[in-house]
């Protein structure tokens, strides 16, 4: 494993004003911090102090030549995403992934590259977790200044090529009618689809990648973990000589990410997400880096409490329509507990919740627990169990 030391810190074009002025900080570890209501160990103790102070961590180096990078995510309620940097033994940079496309978002990066020792034309790599726009949205900035090697999963990066009018006319159009089969108001169905992310015309990914894969980046053993849930094509990067795993949006280590139905995604979301979850909970003690929060070990631990929360809300879910059968999935939504009361959430946050509640819906059915009635909107029940001889379960 490369482990050359940064140059020191060098400002540049790129990030005007204070934000130059960016310091690394060390990442040395102090005494570790047991979250038992998560199952996790802090280790990324500056980020979960400014985690809880709200304001933005410092870039750090969590190990010799790992660099992460606060990225600011404006009106967003996660405020930041987590970019890596990683110097290869060649002296270049390879990013996981790179930000939210704002302008104050890509100060902030370019002011983080500067901070590592290095430009933006040393850049080499750009892996994406998936194809979120606070993950993939900078991406086009940063081909304008180099010219590294692009690479996602497969399943992401179909959605990333142009698409024009009339197909982003078809897209909003599937969308509103599946949001009418889950019982959403007119409001939700009219708020709109969520941002579109692409490549720049005429670009492809150099690196598609399919399952499990190594990355290919000098000095390093990273290969890739295919763990889809979140999106279709979702990716951690684990390297075991480094002792990290890159884990994204699939493990954070207070909030379980959302997992939703979409065009986007796979038929059966959330059963892609606890298949992801089981194959991830024997990875070792590697710590963990993920895109949002901080740092954090007990993989094992982790993977428990969250298929624990799916398991009670897949209850919760089931108890709402004991009660109220022939619920829609919008009612389903507007029944259950969310981390705020409902009525609180922004039409698109109402909406993601909506389609988180409906890939718990498709997992009941599956097992045999709901079955449906009717199409715009679709009403849920639960079956009995003759229903449930008669198929199988």
């Amino acid at each position: 494993m490369n482990t050359r030391s940064a140059r020191p810190p060098t400002t540049g074009s790129g990030a005007p004003g204070a934000v130059e002025s960016m310091a690394v900080q060390s990442g040395a570890v102090t005494t570790d911090e047991v979250i038992t209501s998560t199952g996790v160990v802090v280790t990324g103790h500056g980020q979960r102090q400014a985690w809880a102070d709200k304001v933005l961590p410092a870039v750090e180096e969590v190990r010799p030549g790992v660099f992460s990078i606060p990225v600011p995510m404006p009106g967003n309620p996660l405020r930041y995403v987590l970019v890596y940097a990683l110097v290869t033994a060649t002296g270049g940079l390879a990013l996981i992934d790179t930000g939210w496309n704002t302008d104050d978002s890509w100060d902030t990066l370019v002011a983080g590259i500067h901070a590592t020792g290095h430009d933006l034309s040393d850049i080499t790599d750009v892996f994406i977790t998936h194809l979120h726009p606070d993950h993939f949205g900078l991406v086009p900035r940063v081909l304008e200044h180099a010219d590294p090697r692009l690479g996602m999963h497969r399943n992401d990066a179909r959605f990333l090529y142009h698409r024009d009018e009339a197909q982003l006319a078809r897209e909003l159009a599937d969308a509103q009618v599946d949001l009418r089969e889950l019982g959403a108001p007119t409001d939700v169905i009219d708020a709109g689809i969520r941002e579109i992310v692409r490549l720049p015309q005429g670009r492809t990914m150099d690196v598609e990648l399919v399952g499990d894969a190594p990355l290919d980046i000098p000095g390093w053993n990273l290969r890739a973990i295919w763990t889809p849930g979140h999106t279709a094509g979702h990716l951690c990067f684990a390297d075991d000589d480094a002792g990290i795993i890159f884990t994204g949006d699939h493990l954070l280590p207070r909030i379980s990410p959302n997992v939703s139905t979409n065009s986007f995604q796979n038929p059966s979301p959330l059963a892609d997400y606890l298949t992801s979850l089981a194959n991830t909970e024997h990875l070792g003690d590697l710590e963990a880096l993920p895109s949002h929060e901080y740092r954090f070990r007990g993989l094992a631990g982790r993977v428990t409490h969250l298929l624990s929360h799916h398991e009670e809300r897949l209850t919760e879910i089931t108890e709402a329509i004991t009660e109220v059968p022939g619920s829609t999935a919008w009612e389903v939504t507007r029944s259950v507990t969310w981390s705020r009361p409902f009525e609180q959430l922004s039409l698109p946050l109402s909406r993601m919740a909506l389609r988180e509640t409906n890939a718990h819906l498709l997992v009941l059915e599956e097992r045999g627990i709901l079955a449906r009635s009717g199409t715009e909107p679709v009403h849920w029940f639960v079956t009995t169990p003759t229903d449930r001889e008669d198929t199988g379960t």
